[in-house]
This record gives structure tokens, C-alpha cells and sequence, in this order.
């Protein structure tokens, strides 16, 4: 591998490259374990894939914001490095395939010229923090969201108390009570309040969460006052941190530990952590997201629309007024989220004439132009036409959500892509009156993992498996009766029945022709299935279970040629645990030599935590000597004092737990700070002194 050397202007963007580019070499030449290896490449964006030898990049784009020039650069990154493909998430990500590992330093860096980050894309860290599409336009918003969301992005970017946590958190920012951003399947989700005083803040719902096992949100605060928006979140952070699941990644997720503790004492340690919290209030910078620049006001030339009726159908489902007059908000409709390189390039040079330069990515992987004028609706319209991007019914039943699935995923079980081109197809043939249905969504994912948000639709499927005539055949679990209420109220689709997946059509028209015929007059989807009941549409749907009838083909999958195998790799989503003596000792050193920088640039708080960190691994390092494993960092503490403590191999005049655990007793002030770190350095010379001891 080529040595590689980044020209950036900001030095900690270029410390973080050349440090990725170092790991890849120790990597190579085998003094980092590839266990160790993937978990520090995955919190730099950098993922596997279900194809061997290559990599998926994930891109961060805080609340899915991204400008024409950023687009353009994300597209040659795609070309020069990767397959040509722009992949958008549902996370308000981008995300390109087939890249080599050894070249991903020389990526970050191209695409950091534009400030682009892969930082903390994936592993065990804070998640892009997403945003409902339109904040900032959006009528019925409180304020915009925006800034906020920025701020939490920005803070806990880097930040030593999320960078190995047991698993990942994700956060959400909706811009009103409609709840667009999905706040009740966060571990953290907000929606802006005004109090009667005229203050900002935001209803907080807490540990929610998809992936097999749903958990819906917890209403834990109706105002928490905007400036305590970042000492709360570091304070459930530095919790999660701590009490967190380690050693079962099914388990690991706050949701979970909530479970565990219950929910009254997983918010008494969130306030008892607030001492330790780096600032006590934090005022969020409303300036930091500007409005973009608007697009030149002038006469357009008039139109002649070669299909009116459609011009009309795409008006009334592809736009919305905007809270600033005389401006429109334009979705795009980007079928399966996936773009092509030569299609980027044509999008922004046909629209730029037309839209401010700020593009949202959404959460339905589709497309937002901000502060269309009025005028410009039928040239936007007929630019977007001429490049195949003015499909109507954005945001309906007919506009489809998906995961990648087997494309490129390690834990696709089924086609994912291909199944939602194909239902998209049924409905706009079958069914086109629902390009204005809105109320009605499908989602589909890959697996039971709920990337693709099948739990949270109306109408889901996830991949599955069954075997009949001794093969397996693909399946599709099918789910319903999921979606959004509003104000973080939100239901969890109910699984109903399990068919081929090449009878997923079947399952479509039975559906869309029960409810036009028994739905009742001004009643949603909700509330005919809460009529109905689950058994109705088992009834309904159970003939399609029949596997004594199959053909040959419903023995392949969509868009597949071969007879179905269910492939399944490792996946990478949570990162992975690792429990190496001599791994968690270099770490430690590691963390000590960072709490030292912290220190030398008056970063106590950092500096406090990552002496924390050295306290915790070096125990676990003595307790695994022993074959003594602990699964979060509360029971490390808790057994090392058991087992050398009482036992009286070490002392320190008090508990372990009483000596770590000071960190959250006392402020982040500089005595501490000097204090704790001259503990940690003494307690991890002594482990070292242990270790070289028992292995002399």
C-alpha cells in the first residue's frame, strides 16, 4: 500500500486520516487483531459488505443536508473510487459499494475538501442525527430544528464518551408534532416545544428502537429546555457508556438496558451523571445552519407540458408551500435511494437554475429542494422530467422503502431492491389512485433488522426463509398496522403471516382491494386494521401460505437467476466485542496518552474521561487474566473489586469503585482532572508491573 498524506487545513481531520491509513498498515502486517481492526475501521465509516474484498463507505451527512458541490464531489469520490452508484439511506446518509480498503484514507481525505465526513458513520457511536426533510420550511414547525440538530452532530463528533460504546445510538430531531424523523423508534428523539413563556425546548422520548425486537419511545421529559438539550444527551451517553451491554450485541442497545434497570433508575443515573457533565447548560448557535443561497428571481420562459394531467399529479404530491411565502419545498422521488454518478451531474445542472443550494436527503430515500419560486414549478418540473426524475406520488403508498439487502448486505436473507421495484410497479399499474394516498406505507428490508423500517409501516415485509419439498424456499415475513400517530406516539407493525416472496404481489392486491372495499368513510389505515383485527388478515392472506402448490420459479428470488440459499455473513452494524489481555492493555496506554493531550490543551473533561477509560480497561484486562468476564463497565468495576480488592492484591485505601467512580462526583475542573489522571497512570503501572510479573 502506497504511504498516503493528506493537505487539509484542519489538523485533527488529518490526525483522524493518517491514523486510518496507519491502522490499515498495522492491519496488513498483523500487529492489530482483525476483530480490533474492525471495530476501529467501522467507526470511520469504512463497512463491510456481503462481497468479499471490498468495502461499503458510509458518508455522514448530518440531518441528510447537502449542497450541489458536495453532491458533485460525493459523485466523482463514487467514480473514481467506488462502483458509480450513489446509495441514499434511511438515516439520511449516502452511501457507495465496492471500494478497496487501501484506498479509503485518500477518499476521507478528497471528500473532507468539501467537508464531507465518514467519521462515526458506523460502529458502536452516535448515528447521523437525522431530521425531518423539511425543517426550516415547514409550516407548522415551532422553530427550526436544524441548528440543534447540527449542534448534537458537532458535539459528540470525536467526543471520548461515545467513541466504544456497547452499541450504537441514533437520534432524531421531527420539526413538529406530525413527527416526520420517527422520534418514538430513537434512542433519543425530539420534537420542538414552546412553553406559555415563550420558550424553546423539546418533548424527549427515550430508548426506543427497530431491529427484531421493537421497543417504542418513552416520554421522559414534555420540555426540556433547549439549553439542556446537550448536558442531557451527554448525560445518557456517559450512562449507556457505563452500564451498557458489552458482550451480547442482541441485548446492547438502550432499549435494552432500560429493560434491565427499569426505567426510573436508568434516569436517576442520568441525573446523578450530570456533575460530571462537561458544561451544565449549552447554548445551541442558531447561526450555524444559514439559509442557503436563493436562487436568482427572474421571468421563466412559459412551459408547454407534454402531459398535463401528470404536471398536475406531481404538483399535488411531489410539493409543498413553504412557511416563507411565495417559495415551494420539491421531493424528489429516487426509486429503491439509488442514484447514478451521470444522473447526479444531470440533477444538479438541471435544477440549479430553479432551487436554493441545499438538497435533504429523506428519510424514504428520496429527494428535497428548498425555496422553489412559485413561477419556477413548471421549468423544475420539465427539467426533472427530461432526466427521468419527476415521478409522481413522493411520499405515498407507490413511493417505497427499502434496504439494500442481498445487493450488498452481509445479513440479507432476500432481494429487498428488486421486491420494492416490483410491488412500486403493481401499484402505479394496479392500483394508481394511491399515488395520493399518504397515509399508507410500505417498507421493506432484507432481513429482520429493520434497516428498511418494516416495523414502523403500515404495510411491511422483511426477508425470511421457508422449506418446503427439501429446499428452502424465499419468503417474506409480512407485516401490518405500524406507522406513525404523532407527538412521539407511534405503533409497531404486528407480524401476520409468512409467504414465498414471489406471492408478495399476491399479498399486495389482497391488501389494497380489502381496504377499498371494507375501509368505512374518513378511517385511516390504523383504524381498519384495529376494526378488523389481526385474524381478518390472517384469514385473508393464509391461502398464499400454501406451500403444497409452489412453482419452480417461487424457488428463486426477485431479480435472481438461481435457486435460492439463505448466505448470511457476519454483520457489522454494532461493531464487535473484543476481549484481548494484551489488546485492552494497549488501549489503555493509548487512552492515557490521550487524557495526557487533553490535559496540555485544558480539556478536563476529556481528559477525566479518558483516564476513566484506562481505569476500565486495564481491570479488565486482569479480570480476563482470570477468565473473569464482565459484560459492561459497571461490572468490571464491581468485580475487580471482588476478586483483587477484597482479596487484598491491591489497595488503595478505599473501593475500586469509590476510586473510579469519582468521575461522577466532581466537576470537570482542572484539580480533578490532574488528580484522576495521576490515579489512572498509577493504577495502570501497576497492572503492567502485574502483568509482566505472572508472564516473566
Amino acid at each position: 500500500m502506497q504511504s498516503f498524506r493528506t493537505e487539509l487545513e484542519n489538523p485533527i481531520v488529518e490526525k483522524d486520516i493518517i491514523d486510518l491509513e496507519q491502522k490499515i498498515n498495522d492491519f496488513r502486517s498483523g500487529k492489530i487483531h482483525e476483530e480490533r481492526f474492525r471495530s476501529l475501521r467501522l467507526a470511520r465509516g469504512v463497512y463491510g459488505q456481503r462481497q468479499p474484498g471490498v468495502q461499503m463507505i458510509r458518508i455522514k451527512l448530518p440531518f441528510g443536508k447537502v449542497t450541489f458541490k458536495q453532491l458533485l464531489r460525493i459523485a466523482d469520490i463514487a467514480d473514481e473510487y467506488a462502483s458509480g452508484n450513489l446509495h441514499l439511506t434511511t438515516r439520511q446518509d449516502i452511501q457507495i459499494h465496492y471500494v478497496s480498503l487501501d484506498r479509503t484514507p485518500e477518499l476521507w481525505a478528497k471528500l473532507e475538501l468539501d467537508d464531507i465526513t465518514l467519521r462515526e458513520a458506523c460502529g458502536n457511536t452516535v448515528r447521523n442525527v437525522t431530521s425531518s426533510p423539511n425543517a426550516g420550511i415547514d409550516p407548522e414547525e415551532p422553530f427550526d430544528v436544524s441548528p440543534y440538530a447540527q449542534a448534537v452532530f458537532a458535539y459528540f463528533l470525536r467526543n471520548p464518551i461515545c467513541q466504544e460504546m456497547g452499541r450504537k445510538i441514533k437520534i432524531s430531531f421531527s420539526s413538529s408534532d406530525k413527527d416526520t424523523a420517527y422520534s418514538y423508534i430513537h434512542d433519543l428523539g425530539f420534537i420542538p416545544k414552546i412553553n406559555a413563556n415563550g420558550e424553546r425546548g423539546f418533548k424527549v422520548l427515550f430508548a426506543g428502537g427497530l431491529g427484531a425486537q421493537p421497543f417504542l419511545a418513552t416520554a421522559v421529559h414534555d420540555f426540556l429546555p433547549e439549553n439542556q438539550l446537550i448536558p442531557f444527551t451527554e448525560s445518557v451517553l456517559r450512562v449507556f457508556d457505563r452500564y451498557g451491554e458489552r458482550n451480547n450485541r442482541n441485548k446492547a442497545r438502550l432499549k435494552y438496558l432500560v429493560q434491565k434497570l427499569g426505567i426510573d433508575e436508568v434516569l436517576r443515573l442520568i441525573d446523578e451523571e450530570r456533575t460530571a457533565n462537561k458544561v451544565k447548560t449549552f447554548k445551541i448557535e442558531l447561526h450555524t445552519v444559514p439559509q442557503p443561497a436563493l436562487p436568482i428571481q427572474q421571468v421563466y420562459p412559459t412551459v408547454i407540458l407534454a402531459n398535463e394531467t401528470h404536471y398536475k399529479h406531481w404538483l399535488a404530491t411531489n410539493t409543498i408551500a413553504q412557511k416563507q411565502k411565495g417559495y415551494y419545498g420539491v421531493y424528489v422521488k429516487i426509486q429503491v435511494g439509488d442514484i447514478k454518478t451521470d444522473q447526479a451531474r444531470a440533477f444538479v445542472k438541471a435544477v440549479e437554475p430553479y432551487v436554493a443550494d441545499e438538497i435533504r436527503i429523506t428519510q424514504n430515500q428520496g429527494l428535497l429542494l428548498k425555496f422553489v419560486p412559485e413561477n419556477a414549478l413548471p421549468s423544475l418540473y420539465q427539467a426533472l422530467a427530461n432526466i427521468g426524475f419527476a415521478n409522481a406520488g413522493f411520499d405515498s403508498l407507490a413511493d417505497i422503502t427499502t434496504c439494500p439487502g442481498t445487493d450488498t448486505c452481509n445479513l440479507g436473507i432476500a432481494n429487498s431492491m428488486t421486491l420494492a421495484e416490483v410491488l412500486e410497479e403493481v401499484v402505479y399499474e394496479d392500483f394508481p389512485e394511491f399515488i395520493y394516498e399518504k397515509n399508507i406505507k410500505i417498507k421493506i428490508s432484507g432481513c429482520m433488522n429493520s434497516c428498511g423500517q418494516h416495523g414502523l409501516a403500515e404495510i411491511g415485509f422483511h426477508g425470511s426463509s421457508v422449506k418446503a419439498e427439501g429446499k428452502v424456499v424465499p419468503a417474506v415475513q409480512v407485516m401490518l398496522g405500524g406507522g406513525t400517530v404523532g407527538n412521539g406516539v407511534g405503533r409497531v407493525a404486528e407480524r401476520v403471516i409468512k409467504v414465498p416472496t414471489k406471492r408478495a404481489t399476491q399479498v399486495l392486491h389482497l391488501l389494497l382491494n380489502d381496504f377499498k372495499a371494507n375501509h368505512l368513510p374518513e378511517e385511516n389505515f390504523h383504524q381498519y386494521y384495529d376494526r378488523l383485527g389481526k385474524d381478518h388478515f390472517y384469514q385473508l392472506l393464509k391461502p398464499l401460505s400454501d406451500l403444497t402448490n409452489l412453482k419452480t420459479t417461487e424457488f428463486v428470488d426477485w431479480g435472481h437467476e438461481e435457486t435460492f440459499e439463505t448466505a448470511i455473513g457476519v454483520g457489522e452494524c454494532a461493531g464487535v466485542v473484543i476481549d484481548l489481555v494484551a489488546t485492552l492493555l494497549l488501549e489503555a496506554e493509548d487512552k492515557l496518552t490521550w487524557a495526557s493531550e487533553a490535559l496540555k490543551n485544558k480539556a478536563y473533561a476529556d481528559a477525566i474521561y479518558h483516564a476513566y477509560s484506562v481505569f476500565v480497561n486495564a481491570a479488565k484486562s486482569l479480570l480476563l487474566d482470570k477468565s473473569i468476564n464482565s459484560s459492561t463497565q459497571a461490572g468490571v468495576i464491581k468485580e475487580f473489586d471482588h476478586h483483587f480488592v477484597a482479596t487484598g492484591e491491591f489497595n488503595f485505601g478505599t473501593s475500586f469503585s469509590e476510586l473510579v467512580l469519582q468521575i461522577n462526583k466532581n466537576e470537570p475542573s482542572q484539580q480533578f482532572a490532574i488528580q484522576y489522571f495521576g490515579e489512572a497512570t498509577q493504577f495502570l503501572n501497576q497492572i503492567k508491573a502485574n502483568r509482566a510479573l505472572e508472564i516473566a
